[in-house]
Order: C-alpha cells, then structure tokens, then sequence
C-alpha cells in the first residue's frame, strides 16, 4: 500500500530551484529552511556556516525509538548559468524525467532534500524523532561537514538522501583532495602592434561528475587545451591573453576557452593547422565516448596585456605532470576506481594563472601522497598550493543491522534487493564518523544521471520508489 504521493516533495523542490544556491552562497537557502521550521513550529538550529538542523518529535506512540538522522545538502554545481547568483532554474518533464533548460538541474542534492522537508511537513507520516540536517558547501569543499559542532546532532543512525544510484545503498565513498594552485604572473602591455588576435574555444564536451563519471571514457576540455598551448606556444611564439577553461572544481570539464595573439600570417597559419589536428585527434581518441567535443578558432578583438611566455610554459609543464583522470583501479573492488585526479579549472586572473585538482581515492595514504606530488609539481616550479578540503575515505559494515534494514525495506517496498557499493564520490560521511563516534550511515536516492553538467535529470518514477522506501523505513525504526 503506498503511503503519501510525490506531489508535495516536487513542488518543494520547484521551490528550492527559485532560491539560487551554488556553493559558498547558501544563506537564501539556510533563511528558507529556517522559515519552513518556523511555519511548523519546529525547533532548529543554524551555525557559523549556515547549517541548518531541524527536529521533529517522534510521531505519537513511538517516543522511545531511536532518533534518526536525515541528511542532505543545500548547494548546487550551477553549469551553464551566466549569473548563478540570480538565476532561476527552468525544470520541466519529459518523457519520464526531469531535466532543466540549458542548466544544471540542482536533483544533486535538491530532491533528497525536498524529500526530507516533506516529511517534516507531513504529520501522517510515521516516524521516529527525527534530525533533518542539512549542510553547506558539500560539492566544493565540504566546510560546512567539516566545522560540525560535536552537539550538533544527536542521532547516530543516519539516512543520507545525497545518493544518484537507485538500485543501491551506498555504504563507502572515497576521499577527496580538493587543491587550489596559483603560478604568479605580472602582466606586460603588447608591444607588437601587428598583432593577429584568435578566440579558441573548446567546447562540446560531455563534462559530468569528476568522481562517479570519471571512468567512463570522457574528454576533459583540459586535455585539447594543454595540446594546443604545448603545440603553439614555441612553434608559433603566441602571445596569451587570457584562458578560461573549465565550470567547477568537481566537474570534468566541458568546455573553456583562450585569447591568443599571433604576429605573423605564417604563425596564424600554423595555429589554424593545430586546431584541424586537434580535431582530428579528438575524433579518433574520443569519437565514441566524447563525440561532440571539438576546437574552433575565429579572429577576435585586440587585447592590450599579455600574461609573460614564461609563466605559461609554467602552466603548461605542470600539466603535463598532474595526472588527468583515472589513476589506478581497485585491485578489491572489480570496475571500480580507486585513486583519480581531476583539473577543475583553469583561469588567468589579474597576478596569477589559478589551477584546481580534485583527488579521489578509496586510501586515504594514497589520496595524500598523490596530493602531495601533485603540490610539489607547483611549487618546484615557483607556485604555490593550498589545501582547501580534505575528507575522508569511508567505508561502513555491510553486514550491520541498521544496512539489512534498508536492504529489507528495499525488497518487501519494491520487491528487489539493491546491491551495497562503494563509490568514486565523495560524501560527507567520513566527516560525521570523526565528529559523532559510533554513527552509522546508509545513502540511498532515486536515479539522477549526468549531475553536475547541463545534461543532469532524474527520473520521476525513481523519485517515487525511493520515498516509498523512505516512508517505510521510518515507520520500521519508529518500532
């Protein structure tokens, strides 16, 4: 028998999809979830970083069960929005999913979290007393996890409801590195006034997921980029004004561009040969994985500073040592990997070239040392790198009572048993286990393709399996 329809949980998240909220500028998100608790008389509470956790009471009768933790967070990867501080999202439905126009969708991390709110709003529903915490800053840095308070919580059994993989319940995740270098750089005015100015863009790219995605045979837009710039920059003696590749710092990047100067028709030539063999290259190493990404070149205005050729050979030799992609695959978990790096982003600023990486792995000593290298390789060649986040591997006891429960409540809801899995994305739960001793977590969600990318959709039909499970759970731990 089916418990409460979907109706209200979507018009919640239509409704988080009006409040912008992409990573480090959450608090029109954190004001509305403090709203909501007032609307309900709940109590609540919110920190220095703007997490926010409101508690509900158990339902009548069940007082003595123990309390459960739902957990989400409130930020999204905004891609393709030209102002993701005041952009709207404009979701609509098609054929059974859920997509947004020319966007990131925000279902990573919006739709558990409309789920979590809608249980707070719906007092039918039968469940233990329950923490709805909701962080911050999750997809870039995971600060808000990470300056938890020790009495934040009080649960130590924890639904998470950040999971993109219907068909199972997450119960590892890797750690992750997230690094910030910069190359110092002093800007020199042009002096070659016949100078001949190219756009080249990179774009098409499929991008996705720099974890979950990364294995799956994508071209970041860092690759042809690095090829362009190693392939041009002595042969042509370009001139660079400026580079702007990448969307953020946890995506495969699909698309960036560089201001380029040439000052001679042979140069401009040769320039215009590296675009057609980069095209050529993209098509034979990615036609089938990445099939649409390319490289194009067209004149462009004249530009006035250039950045000095030798902080981009700087660029350029670290790039060329920083691995891009899957490092090593799990040798204890067959297809799955164990250790990879990722280059967000890349941008001239005002005095400095800006590079982030992002490295994952299932070992924490390797997610280090790999960090480590990758920081030596900047350094050594006069930058300098700072650590912006650093989580933790987790990995919980498949065999525990609370995970058979979910297992259980999977089978007899929708009739299958979903698989138990570690996955290549971070989560916060390394986080919790460190502040809260003895906790436990199961992640679960309905199906949520492409996050991170303006291909993100879920699927309606998931949405609804997923809360049925939800309603049934807590019913089961209100015993």
């Amino acid at each position: 028998m089916e418990h409460s329809s979907t109706e209200r949980l979507l018009s919640i998240f239509r409704e988080l999809n009006h409040i912008p909220r992409p990573s480090h500028h959450e608090e029109r998100v954190a004001d509305y979830l403090c709203r909501f608790a007032e609307r309900l008389h709940l109590e609540y509470e919110r920190d220095k970083e703007n997490c926010v956790v409101i508690r509900k009471p158990a339902s009548p009768g069940h007082e003595g069960a123990e309390p459960i933790v739902l957990l989400n967070h409130m930020d999204m990867v905004c891609v393709g929005m030209s102002d993701p501080l005041n952009d709207p999202i404009d979701a609509y439905e098609e054929n059974g999913w859920m997509k947004a126009r020319g966007t990131s969708l925000g279902a990573d991390n919006g739709i558990g979290l409309s789920m979590a709110l809608a249980v707070l709003e719906d007092d039918s529903i039968v469940h233990p007393a329950l923490e709805v915490i909701t962080t911050t800053n999750e997809e870039d840095g995971m600060s808000g996890a990470s300056q938890l308070s020790k009495d934040f919580l009080k649960g130590r059994k924890v639904i998470n409801l950040d999971s993109e993989d219907y068909d199972t319940i997450t119960t590892g995740a890797a750690g992750a590195c997230l690094q910030f270098h910069r190359i110092p750089i002093k800007r020199q005015p042009v002096a070659d006034e016949q100078c001949c100015w190219y756009r080249i863009r990179i774009e098409g790219g499929l991008g996705g997921h720099s974890g979950v995605d990364i294995n799956k045979g994508r071209c970041s837009a860092m690759i042809p980029a690095r090829a362009f710039l190693s392939a041009v920059h002595h042969e042509a003696c370009i001139k660079v004004a400026d580079i702007q590749m990448g969307e953020a710092n946890a995506s495969i990047a699909s698309k960036g561009e560089m201001l380029i100067g040439v000052s001679s028709d042979e140069a401009s030539e040769f320039v215009k040969k590296q675009v057609n063999f980069i095209n050529q290259w993209l098509q034979q190493e990615y036609g089938s994985t990445d099939p649409r990404i390319a490289c194009s070149i067209e004149p462009c205005d004249k530009q006035e500073m250039v950045i000095p050729s030798e902080a981009i050979e700087t660029l350029i030799n670290c790039l060329e040592q920083v691995p891009q992609g899957v490092v090593k695959m799990s040798e204890t978990m067959p297809g799955t990997v164990e250790t990879s790096n990722n280059v967000g982003r890349v941008s001239t600023e005002e005095d400095y070239i800006f590079v982030s990486t992002h490295t994952r792995s299932f070992l924490d000593n390797e997610m280090e040392a790999l960090s480590r290298t990758i920081a030596k390789i900047f350094t050594t060649a006069g930058g300098n790198s700072e650590v912006v986040m650093s989580a933790p591997a987790w990995q919980e006891n498949q065999q525990s009572p609370f995970l058979q429960l979910v297992s259980d409540t999977f089978q007899d809801v929708l009739g299958w048993r979903p698989r138990m899995v570690a996955m290549h994305f971070v989560l916060e739960a390394g986080f919790f286990v460190q502040h809260y001793p003895g906790i436990q977590m199961a992640s679960i969600g309905p199906r949520i393709v492409e996050p991170h990318s303006t291909s993100e959709r879920v699927e309606l039909s998931t949405i609804n399996d997923i809360w049925q499970v939800l309603l049934a759970l807590l019913a089961r731990l209100a015993k």
